[in-house]
């Protein structure tokens, strides 16, 4: 089939084109190597590029590479990508926390856009519920490092990973079928299909059903803990009437009814004493007002229309929805000392329009991103042993509305020299109802309970909006056909808002004027937007056996968002018996690192006839520091807080061997993935944070030679290490006037123990 579009070089095969084209099966897992260079070549100005050409870092994982490592959703690729971290938020397993080369965004509630984009198809999910995306169906997962938006969809200040999903077959019927079993019950069952109705029109559908036992229990509940029950599918129709004209419209849904995962307490009960339990994924968690579960689904509608040689039309419209509820246990012991259900519910609409030119000389893309977003967080926080069923419940609801403009066009000076320019025109604008209010009595009506509102504490309503431009520059120069070096500018942005947590009771007298205005509680309520400058410099070389990716970046991270909360002592005895959200530009940091991917194919050296033996590795080093940090005392605590979520060292390498037997290939996998020490908040706690820890994967897989056919068996963290990916600390932030609540919350979640998992897949 002739490609929908004409692509243009370097910059563009990093953004929304990559996303239209085929991917070849690698026997390897490399990413800058030889494999990848296959799965991304195009015809481009009739003739072939490669993501060699790209000034960018970009990692690319193919479906086929996924699934012959045994991966299971998208947090795998964080694994063995450089400087990135991907990991399950707490208490679910459907919420994403992600951060790239140091820039995220933690806290999941209303209020806070993300600091990496997330997107299906190349439309952007706005909220990290719904985000931790399984893995079926998929042709690639890629990984986009450096700010993102002059090419597709959101501005992105962090980075982007682009989630795309396969095709259907336009002649002939497909039918693929895989089965997991494993450690802890798993069972997964996922079916793929799709028929050619007519020489132009196709439908298909694929369905996964993900099961497993929990990794420990709530002793309280007697429930399992860690355990994983979702059910996913997927329906899309294709309608291609010629080859420069193609319709893809697509429907997914996923339901996710695993327990809420409860956490592990790392400090014995401050009122009750209850001791620290000897295994890491058992909990006492005792709230079971509302069962967890989450609820997403999503339509969306793109049209590419290749009028001539020169010019191509894309548009895409999307429609999605997810609702959350939760019971958050943050004490994780058995009374109510800080019971917090939950609810989340969000929708969005965005539309995107790319007009794409492929001349002599000029490439480029330049488009037009809408977005209309609804988020509303409801919690109760429950703090029975402070006061007997007092409860502090927050509702907060913000709506999104922006739309941009952008471009990025590559001018060829020479056949070696080129010069890339982009530039993002962004407006938002967010409207924001902050609803606090105390209950006596227990839970509100929102949860099924009893309680009743006996004071108002916070009743604000604002709107504020924002613009900015955002440009790109990058020089790129191929000294001969092995070689490409390139330097690339790009700046970053992420709209301000308002923090859902945060009540005007708890807003100073900034001017000291004796009281506090309604511009002084806006003030406070409110936050603006954070900007990056990224500077990066690039080496990529192709050689016959051997290849690589070689970056340096600085980041200059200004008027950084530094969300936290604010024990409230109400009642004058010393114990914080309500909280405030506080949320300021407080910070400014600069970061900077070194990447270093790449693969070694070892060849007939060490190799048999027939066989093939491969080395790929990835090195991220990082080195960040505030340079400001105004706390919520307004004191400069800059030496004392680090970058979050981001280790200074990330490494791992996998060797692939590769061997003919019985009429297919048996392959045999190995990897190694080290992150170093990490702290989960800015302000680092030896307790609450994560030593350096190194994982152990390996695979074996038998593909028969006409690909019908698969069978492996795949080992995952071998050496069965325990390893924290996210908690929570209200006894050592420096934030805290004093503890909230009576028992201390210092607890911790944890990434999976071993597992073993056996797959069986056939394709027709």
């Amino acid at each position: 089939m002739k490609p929908i579009f004409k692509m243009t070089r370097s910059a563009l095969l990093a953004g929304s084109i990559l996303a239209t084209l085929p991917m070849a099966a690698p026997a390897a897992l490399a990413q800058d190597g030889d494999q990848i260079e296959d799965v991304v070549t195009v015809t481009a100005r009739r003739r072939e590029e490669s993501l060699q050409d790209v000034p960018l870092s970009v990692t690319a994982y193919s479906g086929e590479q996924l699934e012959t490592i045994g991966a299971v959703d998208i947090t795998t690729v964080g694994e063995t990508t450089p400087n990135v971290t991907l990991e399950v938020s707490r208490g679910t397993n459907s919420t994403l926390t992600a951060f790239i080369r140091g820039v995220g965004q933690q806290d999941p509630v209303a209020g806070f856009e993300a600091g990496v984009g997330i997107y299906v198809d190349d439309v952007y999910l706005n909220r990290p519920q719904s985000a931790v995306l399984d893995i079926f169906d998929v042709v690639r997962i890629e990984v986009l490092r450096g700010p993102q938006g002059t090419l597709y969809g959101r501005n992105t200040i962090g980075g982007a990973i682009k989630y795309v999903t396969r095709r259907l077959d336009p002649t002939e019927a497909t039918f693929n079928a895989r089965l997991n079993v494993g450690s802890y019950g798993q069972l997964d069952q996922i079916i793929t299909a799709s028929v050619p109705l007519s020489d132009t029109f196709r439908i298909g559908g694929a369905i996964a059903n993900y099961e497993r036992d929990g990794f420990g229990t709530n002793l309280t509940l007697g429930t399992e803990n860690y355990d994983k029950d979702i059910l996913a599918g997927r329906v899309s129709m294709e309608w291609e009437p010629s080859d420069t004209f193609f319709v893809r419209l697509s429907y997914d849904t996923s339901e996710d009814t695993s327990n809420a995962r409860g956490g592990h307490r790392l400090i014995p009960g401050q009122l009750s004493g209850a001791p620290v339990l000897d295994n890491v994924f058992d909990s006492r968690g005792g709230l079971n007002v509302v069962d967890q579960q989450v609820d997403t689904e999503g339509l969306s509608l793109s049209a590419d229309w290749t009028i001539n040689d020169n010019w191509t039309f894309r548009s895409i419209t999307s429609q999605r929805e997810d609702s959350s509820t939760t019971p958050i246990d943050f004490d994780a012991l058995p009374s109510g000392d800080f019971d917090v259900p939950a609810i989340y519910d969000n929708e969005q609409f965005s539309q995107e329009f790319q007009v794409l030119y492929e001349g002599d000389r000029l490439a480029g893309v330049f488009g037009y991103y809408y977005l209309d977003a609804s988020a509303l967080t409801v919690f109760d926080v429950l703090l029975d042993n402070v006061i007997a069923g007092l409860n502090a419940q927050t509702f907060g609801e913000v709506d999104t509305e922006t739309y941009s403009f952008f471009g990025n066009f590559t001018y060829d000076v020479t056949d070696q020299f080129s010069v890339t320019l982009g530039g993002r025109y962004t407006s938002d604008e967010r409207t924001s109802r902050v609803l606090r209010r105390t209950y006596f009595g227990g839970f509100s009506e929102f949860f099924g309970g009893t309680g009743a509102a006996v004071a108002t504490t916070s009743d604000f309503q604002g709107t504020n909006d924002w613009t900015d431009f955002s440009p790109t520059l990058s020089l790129a120069y191929e000294m001969d056909d092995r070689n490409n070096v390139y330097f690339t500018y790009s700046q970053g942005f992420k709209g301000g808002g308002f923090d859902p947590r945060a009540q005007t009771t708890g807003a100073p007298d900034f001017d000291q004027s004796g009281g506090v205005s309604d511009a002084e509680i806006f003030r406070f309520m409110s936050f603006e937007p954070e900007t990056v400058d990224s500077y990066e410099i690039g080496w990529k070389f192709a050689g016959d056996n051997y290849r690589h990716s070689l970056a340096w970046f600085f980041s200059d991270y200004q008027d950084v968002q530094i969300p936290g909360s604010v024990g409230i002592d109400t009642t004058g005895d010393g114990v914080a018996n309500d909280f405030t959200g506080v949320t300021t530009n407080a910070a400014s940091a600069e970061i900077w690192g070194i990447e270093y991917e790449g693969f070694w194919t070892l060849g007939e050296d060490v190799a048999n006839a027939g066989d093939s033996l491969d080395l790929s590795w990835a090195v991220g080093y990082l080195d960040g520091e505030y340079k400001e940090f105004i706390n919520a005392f307004g004191v400069d605590v800059s030496d004392d807080v680090v970058i979050q979520n981001t280790p200074d060292l990330t490494a791992s390498a996998t060797l692939s061997y590769v061997t003919p037997l019985h009429g297919g290939d048996l392959t045999l996998l190995g990897t190694v993935s080290h992150r170093g020490d990490s702290s989960q908040f800015e302000f680092p706690f030896a307790e609450l944070d994560q030593d350096a820890y190194t994982l152990f994967n390996a695979s074996v897989v038998w593909d028969s030679e006409d690909g019908r056919y698969q069978v492996g068996l795949h080992g995952r963290n071998l050496g069965d290490e325990e390893y924290r990916v996210s908690g929570y600390d209200f006894v050592n932030n420096d934030t805290l006037l004093s503890e909230l609540g009576a028992e201390g919350v210092l607890t911790a979640y944890y990434g999976n123990p071993r597992t073993v998992t056996a797959t069986f897949a056939v394709r027709y």
